[in-house]
This record gives C-alpha cells, sequence and structure tokens, in this order.
C-alpha cells in the first residue's frame, strides 16, 4: 500500500505585517525622496546664503505617509485582489437621476460663481482673488479641451502645445496694440493664425508617432519660445509687451468716470472687479462654445476618423480613411482652441512675455488631459479644478505653519505638492478621474463605456 502525504495549504500572510511592510517601504521612498529637497534649503544671511535644516519637517511628512499608507492597507485596500482592476460604467439604476440632474446643475453653478464668490467673502474687493483664480481655471479648461482632441481623441502625443497659446496671446496684442482693433475682431483672428501654425507643425510629423512625435513637438514650442525672445524688433523680446488694451462691454469702458463708462451708464458704483467679472463671463461663453463645437464634431466623421486613427492607424488606411487630413484637422482644430485661450490671456493680462509660455506650461496641460481621462471632456474640467485651483489654494493654508513650524511656507513647496498631488491621482485612478465615456455611435442602446474597452477598439 502507498501512502500520500496530506496536502497542506499554504499559510495567508498576517495582513498587519504585510501593511507594515509596505507602509515602511513607502516610508523609506518618501524619506529619501524628501531628504535632499525639503530637509536642506538656503536662505539669504548678510549678503551670503546659508543651509537651513529642516529634518522636523522630513520626519513629519514620511510619519504622515506611513500612516496613511498604512491605514489604506488595513481599510481599503485590504481585500484588493490581484491583477487588473475592473472599472464600474454603469451608476447604479437607483442612481441614475443624479446624472441627469449634474449637467444643469453644474451650469448654474459656473454661471452664479462670481456673484457666489462676493457673497461668501462679504464684498467686490474680497471677492476679487476668487474670481480671478476662477478665470485661470476656465483658461487652463480652454487649453485642455484643445489638446484633448489631439491627446485623447486622435492619439498624437504633443508636447509643444503652449506654443499655439502664444500664438494667440501674441496675434492678439500685436494687432489690438498696431492697427487699433477690438478683442472681438482679433480673437477669430488669433483662432485661424494658430490653427495655420498647427498645420505648419502637422505637415512635417506626419509619419511620426510615439515618442518621436513628442520630441519634434516639444522642439517646436522651445522655437517659438526662442523666436519670440530674440525677434525684439517684432515682439519687444524677453521684455514683453505691455499696455494691450482690454476690451469693453459693447462699447462701454471698465473706467471710473466719463460717457462710456459702465459703471455710469448702469448708474453703479464703481469697481475694477467689474472688469475681472465681465472676463470671466466671456471665458466661460467662449469655453461653452468650444465644448459643444467638440462635442459635434466628436460625433462627426471627422471625430470618429480621429478615434480610429488613435486605435490603429494602419488599420485607418486600410478603411480608406485619410490619415493626412485626420491629423491635420486634430493639429489644425486644439491650435485653434489654444490661440482662443492665449488671446483670453493677453487680454486679461494686459502684459505677456515669453516667459508666460515655458514647457513647464505644455507639461500642466498635458498633465490635465491625461490625469482627466483621455478623451474626456468632463475629466478635463475636474482635473482643471483640482490642479489649478487646489494648487493656488496653498496660498492660503496658513494654518499648516501650526503643524510643521513657523518656518513651514506652504507655496515654496508648490511643485512638490503637485508632484504628489498627481501621483496620488494616478494610483487612485490609473485611468484618469473621468474613467468612462459614452459611445460616438451605438445601436438601439447607449451604454457608457470602460475605459479599459476604449483601448481595445469598443468605445
Amino acid at each position: 500500500m502507498s501512502t500520500t502525504d496530506p496536502v497542506v495549504a499554504p499559510a495567508e500572510p498576517n495582513p498587519v505585517l504585510t501593511a507594515l511592510r509596505d507602509a515602511a517601504l513607502w516610508a523609506a521612498i518618501t524619506l529619501l525622496l524628501t531628504g535632499p529637497v525639503v530637509g536642506l534649503g538656503t536662505v539669504a544671511s548678510s549678503g551670503t546664503y546659508v543651509f537651513v535644516q529642516r529634518w522636523g519637517l522630513v520626519l513629519s511628512m514620511t510619519a504622515i505617509v506611513f500612516v496613511v499608507r498604512f491605514l489604506l492597507m488595513m481599510t481599503i485596500w485590504r481585500d484588493r485582489a490581484p491583477g487588473p482592476r475592473k472599472v464600474v460604467a454603469d451608476l447604479p439604476k437607483s442612481l441614475e437621476f443624479l446624472r441627469e440632474l449634474f449637467i444643469p446643475v453644474a451650469v448654474l453653478l459656473a454661471f452664479s460663481y462670481p456673484f457666489i464668490s462676493v457673497w461668501l467673502t462679504g464684498g467686490m474687493t474680497t471677492g476679487r482673488y476668487w474670481i480671478d483664480l476662477g478665470v485661470l481655471v476656465l483658461t487652463y479648461i480652454l487649453l485642455g479641451w484643445g489638446l484633448n482632441i489631439v491627446v485623447g481623441l486622435a492619439g498624437l502625443l504633443d508636447l509643444g502645445y503652449v506654443a499655439f497659446y502664444a500664438v494667440g496671446a501674441y496675434t492678439f496684442a500685436l494687432l489690438s496694440l498696431n492697427f487699433d482693433l477690438s478683442f472681438w475682431v482679433c480673437l477669430p483672428i488669433a483662432g485661424v493664425i494658430a490653427a495655420m501654425w498647427g498645420v505648419l507643425l502637422g505637415f512635417p510629423v506626419l509619419r511620426l508617432r510615439g515618442d518621436y512625435l513628442a520630441i519634434v513637438t516639444l522642439a517646436f514650442g522651445e522655437i517659438i519660445r526662442l523666436v519670440l525672445i530674440n525677434w525684439r524688433e517684432f515682439t519687444q523680446g524677453a521684455s514683453g509687451i505691455n499696455r494691450i488694451p482690454r476690451p469693453g462691454f459693447f462699447g462701454l469702458d471698465f473706467v471710473p468716470s466719463g460717457p462710456a463708462s459702465f459703471a455710469q451708464f448702469f448708474g453703479i458704483p464703481f469697481s475694477p472687479v467689474h472688469r475681472l467679472i465681465f472676463f470671466y463671463y466671456v471665458t466661460l461663453v467662449l469655453a461653452f462654445v468650444v465644448l459643444l463645437v467638440t462635442i459635434r464634431l466628436r460625433r462627426l466623421p471627422i471625430g470618429r476618423a480621429w478615434e480610429a486613427l488613435r486605435e490603429d492607424e494602419i488599420a485607418c488606411r486600410s478603411l480608406g480613411i485619410s490619415v493626412v487630413n485626420t491629423k491635420l484637422t486634430a493639429f489644425a482644430l486644439g491650435a485653434m482652441f489654444g490661440g482662443f485661450a492665449g488671446a483670453v490671456f493677453a487680454a486679461r493680462q494686459g502684459y505677456i512675455s515669453p516667459q508666460d509660455f515655458t514647457f513647464l506650461q505644455s507639461a500642466l496641460v498635458l498633465a490635465i488631459v491625461v490625469l482627466g481621462g483621455l478623451g474626456s471632456n468632463l475629466g478635463v474640467v475636474f482635473s482643471a479644478i483640482v490642479l489649478i485651483g487646489g494648487v493656488e489654494l496653498l496660498r492660503n493654508l496658513g494654518f499648516l505653519k501650526q503643524i510643521f513650524g513657523p518656518e513651514f511656507d506652504p507655496t515654496t513647496y508648490r511643485m512638490l505638492i503637485f508632484g504628489l498631488l498627481m501621483v496620488v491621482i494616478m494610483v487612485w485612478r490609473p485611468r484618469g478621474l473621468i474613467s468612462s465615456r459614452s459611445p460616438s455611435v451605438f445601436l438601439k442602446e447607449k451604454k457608457t463605456v470602460s475605459a479599459e474597452m476604449v483601448h481595445e477598439g469598443r468605445g
């Protein structure tokens, strides 16, 4: 007779020890990364720079990472199964009404935002910062929607998108100063000229994809910036262009008095915030126009051609789709929307320089598109609010000095916190904040498609 030994099941790992090991690993990584960046700093003292050590702040950040990671491993991620995570596309039937209410509530909130800011802060002057922040967020939403056509829909990685932003801004500034043209005349011209530059960029890169395309577009953005710096007779070089005319409200200027004064015409007290509120609504209306055009284009054959190009260029050619026209229209339309945003930026600031259009701006807009979810217009909105509005709010987090010490300045670690925020979002939502989308074409029933299936060509 043969005997067999009983099969002993492997012992399950202790979840507490696993969580402690994982938390210790991430705490060690945090210590290595923040040690030289946060722990050592320089301050000016008696005409020289001296080192300042902030090891207490480093240990505090390391302890926070350890505790948060341990709690996540013991609660939310404890029962996480190995392998790819599934993306839930549809809301439960009991919550479907939230999807129908979201759009009207969001539109109402967007249009009432300036008045809510003034009311909550107690006056025009105190609400100026929040209205200005709203204009900044809307500008980046415009840029994000433009780049979303190129990257999210057509699948063309563009690292030089800030070039079209600069073309729109300088077009408005030069036309308004040299030819005395109004903002409303310069706005479409800025978009058209930026679209022309988009086509010029598109022709040399028709055969490029992936990393090679990214390198060429990055070089294009830097070339435009260097031209703006060195062509001093035309762009005034690194000193920039100032005294750019501000747009008015149907011929009424935002000045204290005069026959064409906005405040005097409507019989209200003058406030410089009126101009900022006007800019907010101009940017908001322009953003809605861009959104409607983008949604409509996505449902047209050109929009489906963009998505086919993103999935498989060879299959796109075999179906008889003109890859040349598809790529050029994506570059042109994305550049046009960037030109619109640039014109609004120049009119709002009244001063522009090449330092406003560095590669960091391109990277920031690309981060907004990727973190929001490729191809998702709503994701761009959420991502812009989080990355632009959330990071700007660091200026108001003075209470953190009570936690990390009186020498702690949140604005000093703005980019560090910005990078950590992006890492957290990508760990939490690997495919973006909005990881599902509605199909462009559907049969009988319109179903929300998971982002995992979008990449497989089912969306």
